[in-house]
């Protein structure tokens, strides 16, 4: 797999955990982003930050309580995500942009990796 995700677990409400992506480096000159899928629903877009780690997006439901972050030397995208709440309850996935600041407008076309389970009980 190229895409490597890791760092989830469970946790209580209110808990944090920080998601780590590793990938090969050619990855780190697009946009990357984390996404997210629940069980029985679609995978949403959570997250995204452009190469230069200037602009960032993020999904109205995570706003103010996920930070994304990127170490283009380290080759490794980052997800913190704190005040964690049931429903962020999901495998969590990281992907590649078609260009370096595309993050509103995120087409992921990389293979999916293996994604990390987050669980948040109540």
């Amino acid at each position: 797999a190229q895409l490597v995700e890791s760092g989830g677990g469970s946790v209580p409400a209110g808990g944090s955990l920080r998601l780590s992506c590793a990938a090969p480096n050619h990855f780190f000159t697009y946009a990357l982003g984390w996404f997210r899928q629940a069980p029985g629903k679609e995978r949403e877009h959570v997250a995204a930050i452009n190469w230069g780690s200037t602009t960032t997006y993020y999904a109205d439901a995570v706003k103010g309580r996920f930070t994304i972050s990127r170490d283009n030397a380290k080759n490794t995208l980052f997800l913190q995500m704190n005040n964690l709440k049931p429903e962020d309850t999901a495998v969590y996935y990281c992907n590649a942009a078609t260009t370096a600041d595309a993050v509103k407008t995120f087409r992921p076309w990389a293979a999916w990796g293996q994604g990390t389970q987050v669980t948040v009980s109540s």
